[in-house]
């Protein structure tokens, strides 16, 4: 195991074990994942909104209109604040779906992964 694996399991050490809809959470092995281009680690299996939230990241999208924040909400998977870009797709619920390694989650603007600036200037 490499340091950086090391440092991200040690920040896993408080997490959520019991989820309302998906029950007690299994403990899988420790896998890496991207996030907004940043190697991060958590669980195998567990909700990528769990590994995303005992990594320090609260923000999970900006809505369209007002470009505000959001992050978990109801984390049963009936709102959209948690949705995200997961492996290219927009509006996948982070709050139940399962963490698998490699996967590619961003941060959604609006229902892109391409921040607000960058959006204007491409439709320019």
């Amino acid at each position: 195991m490499t340091d950086d694996r090391n440092d991200g399991e040690k920040k896993m050490a408080h997490r959520i074990s019991e989820h309302p809809i998906l029950g007690n959470i299994e403990k899988g092995r420790c896998v890496s994942f991207s996030y907004d281009g940043k190697e991060i680690y958590g669980y195998e299996g567990e909700p990528v909104a769990v590994a995303l939230k005992a990594a320090g990241v609260m923000v999970h999208r900006y809505t369209k209109k007002g470009h505000s924040p959001r992050g978990i909400f109801c984390a049963i998977g009936r709102c959209t604040d948690c949705v995200m870009v997961v492996d290219g797709i927009p509006n996948i619920r982070t709050c139940i779906t399962p963490l698998k390694e490699g996967m590619d989650v961003r941060t959604q603007y609006g229902v892109s992964d391409m921040p607000f600036d960058k959006q204007r200037e491409a439709a320019r």
